[in-house]
């Protein structure tokens, strides 16, 4: 007798990218991880731009974890070395956990494409209020490593042995 599969669940996904010189026109990661999130059965909660600017960052995003309905972020930006490129020290304080490996992995994979420069990849994720949170960096290339190498099978709840969905919906399955 074969298990039965899970049910995919459709989650909520806010997207926000952090650029000081792009419009949403011109914002071709953002657009990605829409289109894609988009094909794989998920909700888009929310989507803006704007400027790399630690506060601004910190507003947008708390305002997403604040709402029931939005279960997980993806930014896309922000995450390099240059002076204005702050979204790990924007986001990292409003984390309860971080998922560290998530940039650990994010790292790995991205060796395949990028060699050692990945060294300067600061992608970082964690959960605040039961949403998830994932800084990507800003290229479309790094939106779709993450999102085809990572957050598509972690966000699907049919993934086993775990994903990321009953984080999201706060069941914990082996808790009555």
């Amino acid at each position: 007798m074969s298990k039965p599969v899970a049910e995919f669940t459709p989650i909520n996904i806010a997207v926000l990218t952090v650029s000081d010189s792009r419009t949403v026109e011109q914002d071709t990661s953002g657009q990605y991880l829409v289109d894609q999130l988009k094909a794989a059965g998920h909700n888009l909660a929310d989507r803006q731009l704007i400027k790399d600017d630690i506060y601004q960052i910190r507003a947008v995003i708390s305002h997403w974890i604040a709402d029931p309905d939005v279960h997980a972020v993806i930014t896309t930006g922000g995450t390099g070395f240059y002076i204005r490129d702050s979204m790990p020290e924007a986001v990292g304080v409003l984390f309860d956990k971080a998922i560290d490996g998530f940039g650990e992995m994010f790292r790995l994979i991205s060796k395949e494409d990028i060699g050692m420069s990945t060294v300067q990849s600061r992608a970082v994720a964690g959960m605040a209020n039961g949403t998830g949170i994932f800084c990507l960096p800003g290229s479309t290339g790094a939106c779709r490593t993450g999102w085809e190498d990572i957050l598509k099978e972690q966000f699907d709840s049919r993934t086993r042995p775990c994903n990321f969905i009953p984080h999201f919906m706060r069941v914990n399955p082996n808790h009555g």
